[in-house]
């Protein structure tokens, strides 16, 4: 299916998806989850920044949205447990095209001039 072949409420559906994919900080906690850190305390030690509470509210937006599963364990003390639902996991995997993307162009940063030069060279 082609852009130019969706309707207005397949728009609307991307263009929520995209947010949510995009919200500060969810990108970077799936991340983390798809790389093996599945309790709280993992997640904040793989995510620079995060806080406590900010990681708290978007564990519950993703698990809202069915990307991110929370399994309690009832030991002493309680463990919680967080990992990727297929729907995360396929999300994830989606992303990762962006991820490659940002080691390649993140890394060198160009200037407008010589980018701008590479396009007309290369175009």
């Amino acid at each position: 299916m082609d852009a130019q072949h969706i309707d207005d409420e397949q728009c609307r559906a991307f263009r929520r998806s995209a947010e949510l994919a995009g919200k500060k900080w969810n990108a970077a906690i799936l991340l983390a989850l798809s790389r093996g850190a599945d309790r709280f305390s993992k997640i904040i030690e793989s995510v620079d920044d995060l806080s406590d509470r900010l990681l708290a509210a978007r564990l519950r937006e993703l698990e809202t949205h069915g990307l991110v599963a929370r399994e309690v364990i009832p030991t002493v003390p309680v463990q919680i447990h967080y990992r990727l639902t297929p729907a995360g996991g396929e999300l994830i995997q989606i992303l990762n095209p962006l991820v490659q993307w940002s080691q390649r162009w993140e890394q060198a940063p160009v200037s407008a001039a010589s980018a701008d030069r590479e396009v007309r060279v290369g175009g």
